[in-house]
């Protein structure tokens, strides 16, 4: 039986705290393929920006003792998995696992992530992959915190990566399997195959400047209205249940509506608001 290869990239840079969590917990399910960003990539999404000299750049990675030859380069987290699969592995890796990431990415938030976006670039070449991230501060979003208890997330990569590994092939609009953890989980922590909220999570905020040049960006904060919330959603089951969310994700953004109905309505004859005078 040939060994797995597992693609493992982030969102928060080669040195993030969260990447070593994720060795850790594959180090000995299959050959690692480690690629990650240069530097903080959070909020890429899957963008493939042309700004990016395609540099691939070797270094070695020391966790718990023990050497990894991993692989940086300054470029989105999509980017990672592109060149990782097309120009560093030896063969077509058998999973990809983007995180773990600082901070959950729930509902229609979710297409900022960049670590959802790494995934989704792995599951639009054919290859299963997971998108995993852990609950944290959000001053943590951006900067590595060192205080943060890996442990349980690292134990349910684990447990999701067996099983992507066992029940290849996954049906065929299942692209991402995005899996979010509450802070407070545990091994013991339930599990629940969730829909994607159609609620925002994170809310911009204004940046409420005096003059539109000044170097200042908007902020941000965690916003939910449980009236609204879909029982079967992902900010559902994480915020009002406290259980982990494991969301089935497609690269198809075509709308779920009755296509027929809808083109109806947009050929129906127009009315001018224009005034004639």
């Amino acid at each position: 039986m040939t060994t797995p290869t597992i693609l493992v990239t982030n969102d928060d840079g080669i040195h993030s705290p969260g990447l070593h969590a994720a060795i850790e917990a594959l180090s000995d399910l299959g050959e690692l393929l480690i690629i990650a960003p240069t530097r903080q990539q959070t909020g890429m999404s899957r963008s493939l920006p042309a700004t990016f000299d395609g540099r691939i750049l070797p270094l070695q990675l020391t966790h718990h003792g023990r050497v990894y030859q991993a692989y940086h380069m300054d470029g989105s987290p999509a980017q990672c998995v592109l060149y990782g699969v097309l120009e560093c592995a030896q063969r077509r890796p058998d999973l990809v696992v983007s995180g773990i990431n600082f901070g959950e990415n729930l509902g229609n938030s979710t297409l900022v992530s960049g670590t959802v976006g790494a995934a989704l670039q792995g599951g639009d070449m054919g290859i299963p992959s997971l998108a995993i991230s852990l609950e944290t501060k959000k001053e943590y979003h951006y900067n590595h915190g060192y205080d943060v208890d890996w442990g349980p997330a690292s134990h349910w990569l684990r447990y999701f990566a067996e099983r992507a590994l066992a029940s290849r092939p996954w049906p065929e609009d299942v692209a991402v399997l995005k899996i979010d953890i509450p802070a407070s989980a545990t091994p013991e922590t339930p599990w629940r195959i969730t829909r994607q909220s159609r609620q925002p999570y994170y809310v911009s905020r204004p940046t409420r400047r005096t003059r539109a040049e000044e170097p200042l960006v908007m902020d941000y904060e965690t916003q939910v209205n449980p009236e609204q919330l879909e029982p079967d959603s992902d900010i559902y089951a994480f915020v009002i249940d406290r259980v982990i969310s494991v969301t089935p994700l497609s690269v198809n953004l075509t709308a779920r509506v009755p296509l027929n109905q809808f083109e109806q309505q947009l050929r129906r004859p127009h009315i001018s608001f224009i005034s004639k005078s």
